[in-house]
């Protein structure tokens, strides 16, 4: 994404100083400018001209990918706050708080989902010829995810109380592969108990049921085809 914008100041130091904090850049060597007017003194304070440059910020990765979701908040008539949280790896975590954000979740977190794939693929949306390293993007409404993660860590222990006492198996209502991930993980630590996934695509289950044979616990197994998912 490209902003572009004309800057006057005293001096060409300035004028590039005033065009980072217009655009939003996090420092000078993000942009690119020309200068297009040389300042001049003038003469016992006439005929003074400031600096003038024409400056061009390319927003890329997590930078796009909050803009994608003001513009989306903006355009839904929420009251909400946009915040990056800032990490030096490529996992980048949006924050997204305010009144009546509660839309932005859905059932169980789908339209978060959605959300959080829209934003990923602005992040990492290339022009022709350009290079850009991978970047990651997590979305996260009013903390939601923990929330969700501690519920899906008690449904799993719950459930896996039921497989060990009536010995038979469980199965939990289609999950995206993040969720399952959750739930196997939270049963690895419960001997007894094993986990696997069924189903294709969005219609995916996860499967609790006693674990007799010692055999490796599918959780790991199911876990090596969805982390590369998001």
């Amino acid at each position: 994404m490209k902003k572009e914008i004309t800057v006057t100041a005293k001096t060409v130091e300035d004028a590039v100083a005033k065009a980072v904090a217009e655009l939003g850049a996090p420092d000078a060597s993000a942009i690119e400018y020309t200068v297009l007017e040389e300042p001049k003194k003038g003469f016992l304070g006439f005929g003074a001209v400031p600096a003038k440059i024409s400056a061009v910020y390319h927003k890329k990765g997590a930078a796009v990918a909050v803009d994608f979701i003001k513009d989306l908040v903006k355009g839904m008539g929420l009251e909400a706050t946009v915040t990056l949280v800032e990490s030096d790896d490529e996992n980048k975590l949006i924050r997204v708080e305010g009144k009546d954000v509660g839309v932005l979740i859905g059932h169980h977190g789908d339209t978060l989902d959605s959300l959080q794939y829209l934003a990923n693929l602005a992040a990492n949306k290339k022009v022709a010829g350009e290079k850009r390293d991978f970047c990651r993007i997590t979305v996260d409404v009013e903390n939601y995810r923990a929330k969700r993660e501690e519920a899906l860590r008690v449904l799993a222990r719950k459930k896996a109380e039921q497989v060990l006492r009536y010995k038979k198996s469980v199965m939990l209502e289609p999950m995206n592969p993040y969720e399952r991930r959750i739930i196997h993980s939270e049963v690895q630590h419960i001997a007894g108990v094993s986990t696997n996934s069924i189903g294709s695509e969005n219609n995916r289950k996860v499967v609790m049921y006693l674990d007799t044979d010692g055999v490796e616990s599918t959780a790991r197994r199911d876990s090596r085809d969805e982390f590369g998912e998001f």
